[in-house]
């Protein structure tokens, strides 16, 4: 299976965070734009895993949870990578959380000796609204999003750890919840 380990987001936020789709979507940008079941925040993507690797994953995200407590998690602002001039992915931010930050970085490390490359890129928590397909009235939502650029999306407690699997499928990702552990 293709995974990931991710915290799901609350229903409220869910919808907060599609009511910005929805005003993005009136742009009519050539984006392909994210569904609720889409909205997380990725801590780790593991690629594909066997069923052996799943159980591993599962004994170290109990040990990592063991570690962590639980702790505000806010979504606040709007970007676009790699930049705004000549955007890719359009996201939502979290406001900065040394919590959040000590447990990814557990996580990767803890993940190592399961076989489970670094990532090489710093860690910089996001949820993608959209990934941009074209160029057309891609301006509008550019403009669109900026009008968000400092706006809370809503806060939460993130208490939980999810693998989730990614399946692929042609109208886009499917998630399904493979296992979920508490922090503690």
């Amino acid at each position: 299976m293709r995974a990931f380990i991710a915290i799901d987001l609350e229903p409220g936020i869910k919808e907060a965070l599609l009511a910005l789709v929805r005003d993005l979507k009136a742009t009519r940008a050539d984006v392909r734009w994210a569904a609720a079941a889409g909205m997380h925040l990725t801590l780790k993507f593991l690629g594909p895993v066997d069923e052996g690797q799943a159980a591993r994953v599962k004994d170290v995200l109990s040990k990592v949870a063991g570690r962590h407590g639980p702790f505000r998690l806010e979504l606040r602002g709007t970007g676009a990578f790699p930049g705004e001039r000549s955007p890719r992915v359009l996201w939502v931010g979290f406001a900065d959380e040394p919590a959040l930050a000590a447990l990814q970085s557990d996580l990767e490390a803890s993940l190592v000796p399961e076989g489970f490359e670094r990532e090489e890129r710093d860690f910089r928590p996001h949820l993608t609204l959209g990934r941009v397909k074209g160029p057309q009235r891609l301006a509008q939502a550019m403009t669109e999003l900026a009008k968000h650029r400092e706006e809370s999306f809503g806060a939460m407690t993130a208490a939980r750890l999810t693998l989730f699997e990614s399946l692929l499928r042609p109208e886009g990702a499917e998630y399904r919840t493979v296992f979920e552990v508490s922090l503690s």
